[in-house]
C-alpha cells in the first residue's frame, strides 16, 4: 500500500495471437506520473476469464486507490470512455488459457448491470478539445474486458469514495492493418488520451451534461 493518493490504472497481457497490447503499454507509460495529486500506479491483468478479477481485487487491496481506471484493447478506431458493465459472460474466442464461456453471468445474483462512476462526458469532452478521437460507447462488449468492469464496479460498491471505470483503447496501427481495421491509433496519442481522461476524472467531481445529456 502507498502512503499518499494512487490512482490505480490497469491494462491487459496481450491476447488473441498478439506480441503486445496497447492497453498494457500505455499503463506502464504511465506508471508513476502524478496527476492531481494522485500518483499513478500501473498493474497488468491476464486475458483469463478465472483469473482477472482475482489479480484486480488484489491491487485494490495492495494499492487502495481513490479512482480507479481499467483498460482493454478493442478493435475500435478512437478511445471508448465506456458507461455501463453488464452481468454476462459470451467470449467469441477463448481467453489465454483456452477458455471460452458462453451465456455465463460475471456473477451470479448480482445485478444486471454496473454503471461507470467516472465522468465520461467530462472526460469525452477534454479528449476532444485536444483533438483526440473519442467516444461514449453504451457497450464493452461480453469478453474479458466486460467482465473485470462489472468486477470493478461490483467491488467499488464496498469501497465508499472510490470511483471507477473502464476505457477501451484502439489498437496500434501495425495490429489494425494486419486485420483490415482501419488505421488504429498510435502509443503516443492513446498515452496522451488516457493522461487526460485520467486527470479530467481526477479533477471533475461532477460529470457534464451537454446537448441535452449527451455528447454524440
Amino acid at each position: 500500500m502507498h502512503a499518499d493518493p494512487c490512482c490505480l490504472l490497469t491494462g491487459f497481457e496481450p491476447f488473441d495471437g498478439d506480441a503486445v497490447n496497447p492497453s498494457w503499454q500505455i499503463a506502464q507509460a504511465l506508471h508513476g506520473q502524478r496527476l492531481h495529486g494522485a500518483r499513478v500506479v500501473a498493474e497488468q491483468l491476464p486475458c483469463t476469464f478465472e483469473g482477472a478479477i482475482g489479480a484486480l481485487q488484489a491491487a485494490l487491496r495492495r494499492h487502495r486507490p481513490r479512482l480507479v481506471m481499467a483498460l482493454g484493447q478493442a478493435g475500435r478506431s478512437v478511445i471508448s470512455l465506456e458507461r455501463v458493465a453488464i452481468n454476462v459472460i459470451d467470449a467469441r474466442i477463448p481467453d489465454n488459457a483456452g477458455v471460452q464461456p458462453i451465456d455465463e453471468p460475471v456473477q451470479a445474483g448480482a445485478p444486471a448491470a454496473h454503471f461507470s462512476s467516472l465522468p465520461i462526458k467530462a472526460m469525452l469532452a477534454a479528449l476532444r478539445e485536444a483533438g483526440i478521437p473519442a467516444e461514449v460507447s453504451q457497450t464493452a462488449g461480453t469478453f474479458v474486458c466486460n467482465q473485470v468492469f462489472y468486477g470493478l464496479m461490483q467491488a467499488l460498491r464496498r469501497r465508499p469514495g472510490v470511483r471507477g471505470g473502464f476505457v477501451h483503447v484502439p489498437m496500434l496501427p501495425a495490429q489494425a492493418a494486419a486485420r483490415a481495421l482501419g488505421a488504429g491509433m498510435a502509443l503516443d496519442q492513446q498515452v496522451e488520451g488516457v493522461r487526460l481522461a485520467l486527470a479530467t476524472a481526477l479533477a471533475t467531481a461532477q460529470d457534464l451534461r451537454l446537448g441535452g445529456g449527451r455528447i454524440d
